[in-house]
């Protein structure tokens, strides 16, 4: 152009920014100041704007210094841009001051303010700022209600959610998409779905995308997967095509692999199969539905031409979920040689792993790991070194771990008060739940997991009965079907099988196989092979292929010698062809673990074992003898010594 006005450069400027290239914008801003222009207040509110997605504080401090030299420092569209800019970079309190220098303030300015201090998740001082800007008179908008919303997502704030939409409607934004949306969220997560729903049924002819997603969320949230699944079909019949979060959403939820598997099909019939975040969702449903099969996720996995850090930490955490621990130590072997950066959540699956293998050597390789990486503090990483070191047997060590934690979580609260309640000490873990109340560490549902299991390993009967009754009366903690479960645990190892029976007779939601299976280690213990019975018919309807039932109850009448029962679950065994899976012994040595069965002849040194097994076994029968006789010549000893005192 022959000719260039400062709008020119301005309309510049504002699209190299809109268009996220913010060093473009500068260099421009360069030029416009050579070629003899000033900056104006919307050159600076657009090259703030840029600084602000950008998140370059540096570069903001410096356009802060030339609105001061060049005066625009009380301009309203400056001010509002600059204050905008400290509050998108995290310096929420440089917002506040720029926000008391402005002589003159628009909902602009309040609203990036607002948004500043929810981004803290500073509530009071978000709200109070809320009533200031209405005393002030300013006009409330979407851009003031919106980020509030966001606050509300606990049961606690169901009434400030009820008066926030009041003023909602009062101002006549209820339909605006962006409050709307954030309406249906704030209601779902403070527990009112019907409230959800009625915001969604009044934004008929309004709705758009995240409309329909946010109340696919809050079904979901709200475990009702079906009418999710039906809002789903509903959604693309008023002509509105899933995005990414939909298709997440809906896969996420998926608790059978053949209703994963349908979504798998629809994904890649319409060509998003390397999506990556749809790809991770997929992986997830596999690992996470009822039926897991590693197989097909690997499957997934294999087929992603990218993938990022979610995709491989699905993989391991499933190899560490499912017990294929060996194959989650691999599989983190092939993450490092990937030069892929490893997480916390990688270093938390792999941890657990050693844990079930109880490979000391090499978790504590993975200790060191963390502590290179700087995850060692991390609450979630603790956890599981907590985990490992007490599942090898070193609970000191496991004790370091805790104390070295922050310990500001109920996440490291919770796994050393389980290793203490496994170990056997189970009145230090209840010392250490009192500690946690004191230090007002917020105690969850596994915190009484963890309280219940230890009252069962050290027998605190009444305890154990009085912390199931008062999760929800004194913690607002309702019982969980875990929770029913210790508790049954409790009751058989204390031989009180009728209250066990009648806990389950009262529990509100139907047992699961966890709460039966316990049920019948409890029968199993006590020799009521009555009970035992009942309990196994429960269990071979929930889990028919699970061959623990029929040992459990084909041992228990072979020790009663009721051979026809006993012969009956056998045939029941072979008629369904459920083989009994053997038990595993495993070793380390030289970080390599090695596995074995009874009488397994498969590992490569196996002549070399058995050989030395033979040796040590005619050891053990030598020292066995030599101790007899030792016991001889003691007898004959004492008998000699009777003889004489009795002459």
């Amino acid at each position: 152009m022959a000719h260039r006005d400062t709008v020119t450069w301005n309309t510049m400027i504002s699209g190299y920014v809109n268009s996220g290239n913010l060093e473009a914008a500068w260099e421009l801003h360069k030029g416009m100041k050579r070629s003899g222009f000033y900056t104006d207040a919307y050159a600076f509110g657009s090259i703030l704007k840029g600084v602000a997605c950008a998140c370059r504080l540096d570069l903001g401090q410096q356009v802060h210094s030339l609105i001061v030299k060049m005066g625009y420092e009380e301009n309203v569209y400056a001010g509002s841009a600059l204050l905008d800019m400290y509050a998108k970079c995290e310096r929420v309190e440089d917002a506040f001051l720029v926000f008391q220098r402005m002589p003159q303030r628009n909902s602009v300015s309040w609203n990036a303010l607002i948004a500043g201090f929810v981004q803290e998740g500073d509530c009071d001082t978000a709200f109070w700022l809320f009533g200031c800007m209405e005393e002030e008179g300013v006009r409330l908008d979407d851009g003031t209600f919106s980020p509030l919303l966001t606050l509300l997502n606990e049961d606690k704030f169901c009434h400030l959610t009820m008066q926030l939409h009041c003023k909602i409607i009062k101002h006549g934004v209820e339909f605006d998409n962006t409050v709307c949306n954030a309406t249906i969220t704030s209601y779902s997560e403070c527990g009112s779905l019907e409230d959800a729903k009625k915001v969604f049924d009044g934004a008929v002819g309004t709705r758009d995308l995240v409309t329909w997603n946010s109340m696919l969320a809050a079904y979901l949230a709200h475990g009702r997967e079906e009418i999710a699944f039906r809002l789903f079909l509903d959604m693309q019949q008023s002509g509105f095509e899933p995005d990414i979060y939909t298709y997440t959403s809906v896969i996420s939820a998926c608790s059978h692999k053949d209703q994963g598997r349908s979504f798998h099909g629809l994904v890649t019939k319409r060509g998003l199969e390397q999506s990556v975040p749809i790809c991770n969702a997929v992986i997830g449903m596999y690992l996470e539905s009822s039926n897991k099969s590693m197989e097909d996720a690997l499957n997934v996995f294999h087929s992603m031409e990218s993938k990022d850090r979610v995709s491989w930490n699905s993989i391991l955490t499933g190899f560490s979920q499912i017990g294929f621990s060996e194959d989650a130590l691999k599989f983190f072997g092939h993450m490092r040689y990937s030069m892929l950066e490893i997480d916390h959540y990688a270093f938390s699956a792999v941890l657990r792993s050693c844990s079930d293998l109880a490979t000391l050597q090499l978790g504590q390789q993975i200790h060191v790991l963390t502590f290179k990486s700087g995850f060692e503090l991390n609450n979630f990483v603790a956890s599981s070194l907590i985990f490992m070191y007490s599942k090898c047997g070193i609970i000191e060590d496991a004790q370091k771990s805790f104390e070295n934690s922050t310990r500001d979580s109920s996440i490291t609260w919770n796994s050393i008060m389980f290793a203490y309640a496994q170990h056997g000490k189970g009145d230090i873990a209840l010392d250490l739940f009192f500690q946690m109340r004191e230090r007002k560490v917020k105690v969850d549902h596994i915190s009484f997991v963890a309280v219940l299991t230890a009252c069962s390993h050290i027998g605190l009967v009444e305890k154990g009965r009085y912390f199931l009754k008062s999760m929800a009366s004194d913690y607002g903690i309702p019982p969980r079907m875990e929770h029913y479960a210790c508790a049954i645990d409790l009751f058989g190892r204390a031989g009180h099988l009728d209250e066990a029976k009648a806990l389950i007779e009262s529990m509100p939601f139907k047992p699961n196989a966890m709460v039966w299976k316990t049920l019948l280690g409890a029968c199993r213990a006590c020799g009521d092979v009555e009970l035992a019975a009942q309990v196994a018919n429960h269990l071979l309807e929930l889990e028919p292929e699970e061959h623990c039932t029929y040992i459990i109850l084909t041992n228990m009448y072979g020790h009663l010698k009721r051979w026809d029962d006993k012969a009956y679950m056998t045939r029941l065994m072979r008629e369904r062809k459920v083989k009994k899976v053997p038990g595993w012994s495993w070793i380390e040595v030289n970080n390599e673990v090695h596995a074995f069965i009874a009488d397994d002849r498969s590992h490569p040194h196996c002549k070399e074992i058995y050989s030395r097994l033979a040796e040590l076994m005619e050891e053990i029968k030598w020292l066995d003898s030599i101790a007899s006789l030792d016991s001889l010549r003691d007898d004959i000893d004492l008998m000699y010594g009777y003889c004489n005192y009795s002459c």
